[in-house]
């Protein structure tokens, strides 16, 4: 108990966020200590480094107005820690824990690492249960797998908080009767954002099974670094200790990057790639691979990362190394977010490495996978032949052509495009036989004659309702 009472007097020098401590070894890597200035005043910071000469802390709270000489650190816990309980859901706090809801503080019922504890790779349970989020482009062709990590690739100017504010409230686990929460961490987000988000949440009764984390751009940019494992402890517990199905939506992954490169910067540290520290990779994996199902124990931790690759590259570092380590993304489109498509989803590029284990008879439908093959198909003929009519013509086209074109026209106008409406998963299959009735059978070449015979040509009708209700 000696080393709880102890102060270190020696501080040497601050840079940014950072406050460098000299003969301190007794602190630990990632300790949690307490910081008194002059004034009495106090702030919170980690330690991120330690070795024989001193120890670096990150200061949570600003730095400026810190006088060395009449500053003075000591110990509060030898990790970073978090009280966790059942009762914070419905709960708002900010990037490090904190009530921001004008609520008391939450009684805790244990006290975890942030940091959590790795999923023994022989206790992983292979992810085969479907979640519907209630938008057909993912339940479809992108099925979001209980147990999976599949991110969203934005791009600055497109919706994709509208999106992550609509598969929080929509989100389901169909058919089973267990309990469900979603864990909302933003990042970096401005006044504004918030605002939004506090809103939707509210007014949609999503906040009943929620827990918001919300870190503003204004914040230090060390609470940012903070934040998702923040977000990912109380996942953890509710999966893993109250039986929950938890579904993590963290955005935005790049602003978190973003401080990882700052802090990175004050402290001298060598750079890689486009200025970003060398072991971003294994940073963003410690935080990605929280996410997964624990054989024996009924609970699961799903992830939705949301990131904005900087000028839409997807070769960019964020959005290559989150690519490496997740299975699977969904992209956002510019084009079609222009056409006036909500959600602006791009299933071309988008992929769920997982999906065909969570899919078919006795799973969701008998026909998805097919169906989920043959749209994917013929959209992407559709959209081939749109270049090839800006080069030639549509009057060289064969009638077989230009349904096509229709196919692909009604396939972003009434299918990608659906607004805020809740979709259920036969809803969005009857709704994609509507769209494929546009071909000939004979064009259907990835789907059997029994599902033809059921489905096609049954749901033609379905089209043109569907298209009346987006449309409102």
């Amino acid at each position: 108990m000696e080393l709880l009472k102890r102060q270190y007097n020696s501080l040497n020098y601050i840079s940014g966020p950072l406050l460098f401590v000299e003969d301190a070894r007794e602190l630990a890597y990632n300790a949690i200590v307490e910081i008194r200035d002059g004034a009495g005043r106090l702030r919170s910071g980690q330690v991120i480094e330690v070795s024989e000469q001193y120890a670096v802390i990150q200061v949570f709270e600003e730095t400026a107005g810190l006088d060395l000489a009449q500053t003075s650190v000591s110990l509060v816990e030898n990790v970073a820690r978090l009280g966790v309980s059942k009762d914070m859901l419905g709960r708002r706090f900010n990037g490090i824990g904190e009530p921001i809801d004008n609520l008391p503080p939450v009684i805790a019922e244990k006290r975890p690492g942030i940091a959590g504890m790795p999923i023994n790779p022989v206790a992983r349970r292979k992810p085969v249960e479907f979640i519907q989020t209630g938008i057909s482009t993912i339940d479809i062709m992108n099925t979001l797998v209980r147990g999976q990590k599949l991110p969203i690739f934005s791009a600055p100017g497109l919706p994709a908080n509208e999106l992550a504010a609509q598969i929080a409230r929509q989100a389901t686990v169909p058919g089973e009767d267990v309990p469900f929460a979603v864990v909302f961490a933003a990042m970096g987000i401005t006044q504004r954002e918030v605002s939004y988000f506090i809103n939707e949440f509210e007014k949609t009764g999503a906040l009943s099974r929620s827990v918001l984390f919300l870190n503003k751009a204004d914040d230090p940019t060390v609470e940012r670094i903070l934040t998702p494992r923040m977000a990912l402890t109380v996942a953890e517990f509710l999966a893993f200790e109250h039986d929950f199905h938890v579904l993590v939506i963290l955005t935005d992954m790049t602003n978190y990057c973003e401080a990882l490169r700052e802090v990175g910067a004050s402290r001298g540290e060598i750079p890689g790639r486009r200025g970003y520290p060398g072991y971003m990779y294994t940073d963003l994996s410690t935080i990605y691979e929280r996410a997964g199902i624990i054989a024996g124990k009924p609970g699961s931790v799903t992830q939705i990362p949301i990131l904005s690759m900087p000028g839409a590259d997807r070769t960019h570092p964020i959005p290559d190394l989150t690519g490496y380590i997740t299975e699977g993304q969904i992209q956002l489109s510019g084009e079609l977010h222009r056409k006036g498509c909500f959600p602006p989803i791009d299933p071309l590029p988008s992929l769920s490495r997982l999906a065909n284990s969570a899919i078919g008879k006795g799973k969701t439908r008998e026909d998805h996978k097919q169906v989920s093959d043959q749209l994917f198909a013929a959209y992407a003929n559709g959209v081939d032949l749109r270049k090839l009519v800006a080069i030639i013509g549509e009057e060289a086209l064969t009638e077989n052509d230009r349904r096509y074109l229709n196919f692909a026209e009604g396939f972003e106008k009434n299918f990608i495009h659906q607004a805020q409406q809740n979709r259920e998963l036969n809803e969005s299959l009857d709704l994609a036989w509507s769209l494929l009735s546009i071909l000939p059978e004979s064009e259907l070449k990835r789907i059997s004659a029994d599902h033809i015979g059921k489905y096609y040509g049954a749901r033609l009708q379905d089209l043109w309702s569907m298209q009346e209700e987006t449309s409102r």
